[in-house]
């Protein structure tokens, strides 16, 4: 048995332990230079004390004695003294040359002090470690020029394959990559490993752990761990983890999302604590015991060791401490494009749609080009800025002008993005027609991005190499419908070649169908061609296709060419592309290349122009381009957000409607004075809050939640609220202070880690506070940890979550299970627009028993649920009430599925047919019909589809059963009765 296949049996078997420090134990040797030269290096020209690598040239025999130390102590895996053992670092002290000998040697030693204390039962391993280096990839280390580094991609690449080697001819069984503080050096060392496998026709498993710096929860360069994980798990490591800055107090939140998050095992090996006033760790192994043990009894660990300030000693307390704990059981996790900037963007089955910021491209923005012609970084940089705050969730970058050295300004460009956190917190899409630019592009992205495009125009054998480098570099990667005859513009085109690409992308390349983003081309209609006239439908049709039978693949496209025949015209361009994408999201297009400024609302189109438009894109009968075109005129205009004077007649409608009105439009022209009318009119600053303030956004919400209205139109929505609320502030402080009330309670509010989204959660927070509530606001992307260290500090009588997105479901069931376990005994709100009643009661309320988790589905709401909540008369009763009430909504559902489970085993026993549920609704508790879609299998099937009607529904305690079914085949089938 290899010792690969031993590795992985013993993870499956046990908590593997880790060794511990090797600089601490090096430091109780008190070496002198002269320890350090030994005779070979006796004359060296630079002073080499402190190179701890070189040891294992001049001092092996310490080096030895502590791997012993801790194999002793009960460590299964050796890491190898070879943490700056790299060219890049050895360079420090002119040794670069002995780069390779050391990491040769430093392998053998550790692998003949693990022979020998190695059993059948008990084979112990070793690490090959590759360091961070001394120098990082993301960040300049000139404060005058952002965009300067002072290593590069490809150095790193080559000084990582020459340790690489050296380690694996050592007799390495692991290649560990470790206290990474920057992704891209990891990038970089994880491409050198894959690059030497290849080369060298070996494999060896891989570790990868980063390095948390300090309670902000990020990485040096600014990931956060999620990010980190996405950006790096092409790997298909072995284990990932976390190691060295903090101590296992502080670590523990960053473990356990690790494990959240990881598919493969999770390592950790956390410092003894901080450093104290003279840079000893004072933690010891007893104590730090405590936390390990309880990291295993969650679930968390399946490697564990100690970093900086550890010892054997440390070492055996933790081998004791996990001793007959099971290992964490290994997730299978959604199968999600999960892409990174320095946070992560996971794109999902349910996923709302993403726009891609489209400004940032040379070949489709007059004024970015300028500015980078011009050398115009600055507001370059607020071009790109601009579109993530106006709703962006990923930038496109591209370079591709003639007169522009596409190579160097993408490389400048996204080093540039790099240091400005608000733009890097979003991936990059490196978008460029020349391979060697979208190389250069992803030397230069530290989180996971996605290439823009490849495609087989130019044969197999090129889209197949490029994959593998796409993948090999840890992106996603759009495949145009692009093939040796050319670009498919119908759909039968569409659908052929992507399929042919699927299969090649997952069967040959091993590429993950989630990170396939399929382009099926977007071209414009309405040209006056007829033969264009079908190709908005042809698009949303094949989309339509693939999202149905290639499975977990995703759809964008480039939305502004569809309406490129009305180029100047930017209000019919707009509606086109609005009308456009609520059928191409409908169909399944979950991504769009578009300008996150510029949206129109569908609703608002007008109907006429809408109408028309629908006619073209829906290509309803040959007339509907002249019908558009014949109208077109009337609505010219330069398309920019200045309100004109013809659009003004709403400025005649009652104030209450007119910020409605602004609201939705985005309009924040006149927000300040329609305010100060609202407020003179209402009488109060609240009032205008809770009336037409919240009516506005109730619309808002129910445009969003219908799919026409995007993500960009909500956030001008929010800044329309955000600058009403801001009005009124001054106004409810006066209130406040006139009226001499003591706080009704206390109230933590905050939006979960993952989540930037806040304006509903400021509607409740100022209505809150205008009921005599002390609101705590944590912001924006809040930890469990920070929202629950806060929230005992200031001894919150509530805690209140909101979240926009659907990955803020998972962290508020996590902030519940936090809550139970560290004994909180205060009530615990949930609000957002992807929370609801029936996830709350599902997910999140049986996670904490210690007190009561209620659903707020709207801001009006949160006073009375918050006095309820805060009542000693009230509470009892209200408490019972929401949990029978949850207690219902579970046990509907819970019956509905079964119902959903019935019904397909009795369709399927009787004539063998698979159910589609697509559009098919849980039938309620009374006599009603309900159609659902049946598939015939082929060996049975004789029509295509089929309608099962649900006729009678008869329902009991849904823990004995459901009885007195009965169901009805109607169509091609004779009909016959389906008794369960």
């Amino acid at each position: 048995m290899n010792r690969t296949t031993q590795l992985q049996n013993a993870l499956a078997d046990r908590i593997l332990i880790l060794d511990g420090a090797m600089g601490t134990m090096i430091q109780r040797y008190k070496l002198e230079e002269a320890d350090y030269r030994g005779t070979r290096f006796a004359d060296w020209h630079k002073d080499i004390k402190g190179n701890n690598d070189l040891l294992v040239l001049t001092k092996p025999e310490v080096i030895r004695t502590i791997h012993g130390e801790y194999l002793a102590a009960g460590a299964d895996i050796l890491e190898t003294n070879t943490f700056n053992a790299t060219t890049i670092s050895m360079h420090d002290y002119d040794m670069q040359e002995l780069s390779y000998e050391i990491n040769v040697e430093a392998a053998k030693l550790a692998r003949s002090v693990a022979n020998e204390y190695s059993t059948p039962d008990k084979p112990r391993f070793v690490a090959g470690v590759l360091g961070p280096t001394s120098r990082t990839c993301s960040i300049s280390p000139d404060v005058n020029d952002p965009g300067f580094r002072n290593v590069t991609f490809d150095a790193l690449v080559t000084a990582y394959m020459e340790s690489t080697r050296g380690l694996i001819e050592g007799g390495a069984d692991i290649i560990l990559i470790e206290t990474i503080f920057d992704t891209l050096n990891a990038k970089a060392a994880l491409f050198a490993v894959k690059q030497v496998f290849d080369e060298d026709g070996i494999e060896l498993p891989i570790m990868i752990s980063g390095t948390i710096t300090d309670a902000s929860g990020r990485t040096l360069s600014g990931q956060t761990t999620e990010a980190f994980y996405n950006a790096l798990a092409h790997a298909d490591a072995i284990s990932f983890g976390l190691n060295c800055a903090l101590g296992p107090d502080l670590l523990r939140q960053y473990v356990e999302e690790m494990s959240r998050v990881c598919a493969s095992h999770v390592s950790a090996h956390p410092n003894a604590g901080l450093p104290n006033e003279m840079g000893e760790y004072d933690m010891d192994g007893a104590e730090m015991a405590v936390h390990i043990r309880e990291w295993a009894q969650s679930g968390f660990l399946n490697i564990v060791g100690g970093c900086c300030g550890t010892s054997p000693a440390h070492i055996k307390a933790i081998a004791d401490a996990v001793a007959g704990i099971a290992p964490r059981q290994l997730p299978t996790l959604a199968k999600e494009c999960r892409l990174s900037g320095l946070e992560p963007f996971n794109i999902g089955a349910n996923s709302l749609f993403v726009n891609v910021g489209e400004r940032t491209n040379v070949t489709g923005s007059i004024k970015f080009k300028r500015l980078i012609k011009e050398g115009n970084y600055t507001e370059a940089l607020e071009v790109a800025l601009e579109q993530v705050e106006s709703g962006a969730q990923i930038i496109d970058v591209n370079m591709d002008e003639g007169l522009l050295d596409a190579e160097k300004e993408m490389t400048r460009f996204l080093n540039l993005i790099a240091s400005e956190p608000d733009i890097a917190r979003v991936p990059v899409m490196v978008d460029s027609s020349k391979w060697e630019v979208i190389e250069a592009g992803l030397k230069c992205i530290q989180g996971k991005g996605i290439v823009n495009s490849i495609s087989m125009k130019e044969g197999e054998a090129k889209f197949i190499a490029q994959a593998k480098l796409v993948r090999r570099y840890g992106a996603a990667v759009i495949v145009m419908a692009f093939d040796e005859q050319g670009q498919a513009d119908t759909q039968a085109r569409k659908i052929e070649i992507c399929t042919r690409a699927y299969k090649i992308l997952t069967e040959q390349v091993g590429f993950p169908p989630e990170d396939i983003i399929f382009d099926p081309n977007i071209f414009a209609v309405a040209t006056g061609i007829d033969e264009h006239n079908n190709y908005a439908v042809d698009f949303i049709e094949a989309t339509r296709w693939i999202r149905q039978n290639l499975p977990h693949a995703h759809i964008s496209g480039g939305v502004s060419n569809v309406s490129f025949s009305f180029r100047g015209n930017n209000p019919v361009r707009e509606a086109i592309h609005s009308v456009f994408l609520y059928h191409a999201i409908k169909a399944g297009m979950d991504m769009g290349i578009v300008n996150a400024g510029q949206m129109a609302i569908y609703d608002d189109i007008p109907d006429e122009l809408r109408n028309a438009v629908e006619d073209v894109i829906q290509n309803k009968d040959a007339g509907a381009t002249e019908r558009l075109l014949d109208i077109a005129a009337k609505y010219k205009g330069d398309g920019s957000t200045e309100v004109k004077k013809e659009d003004l007649e709403w400025r005649s409608w009652p104030v209450e409607k007119r910020l409605e009105h602004a609201l939705v439009k985005g309009i924040d022209a006149f927000v300040n004075e329609d305010t100060e009318e609202a407020r003179v009119k209402l009488g109060r600053p609240l009032l205008v809050i809770e009336g037409p303030l919240m009516d506005g956004m109730n619309v808002v919400g129910d445009l969003f939640g219908a799919g026409k209205m995007f993500l960009p139109q909500v956030v001008k929505s929010a800044r329309v609220m955000k600058k009403s609320v801001a009005y009124l502030d001054p106004f409810m402080e006066l209130e406040k202070a006139g009226c001499e009330v003591q706080a009704n309670g206390k109230i933590l509010m905050a939006t979960v880690k993952g989540d930037v989204h806040d304006i509903g959660k400021n509607i409740v927070g100022v209505v809150l506070q205008c009921n005599s509530y002390e609101v705590i606001d944590l912001g924006v992307m809040v930890s469990a940890e920070k929202i629950l260290q806060v929230a005992r500090e200031q001894k919150v009588d509530i805690i209140g979550l909101s979240g926009l997105i659907t990955p803020s479901l998972d962290e508020m069931v996590h902030v519940a299970k936090e809550m139970q376990r560290q004994d909180f005994h205060v009530p615990l709100l949930i609000g957002g627009a992807t929370t609801s009643k029936i996830h709350t009661a599902v997910k999140i309320e049986p996670q904490f028993k210690n007190d009561i988790v209620v659903y707020v589905p709207d801001a009006s709401r949160a006073v009375g649920v918050a006095s309820a909540l805060l009542s000693k008369e009230q509470k009892p009763d209200y408490v019972a009430s929401i949990r029978a009430e949850y207690e219902q909504v579970r046990v509907k559902r819970a019956a509905n599925q079964t119902e959903r489970k019935l019904v397909s085993i009795a369709a399927a026993r009787a004539n063998k047919f698979q159910v589609d549920w697509a559009g098919y609704t849980p039938p309620k508790p009374k006599l009603l019909e309900e159609p659902l879609t049946l598939t015939p299998l082929p060996q049975g099937a004789r029509g295509t589809r089929i309608r099962l009607y649900l006729l009678i529904i008869r329902w009991r305690s849904w823990w004995s059963g459901l009885t007195g079914h009965r169901f009805s085949v109607v169509g091609n089938w004779r009909a016959s009765s389906l008794p369960f």
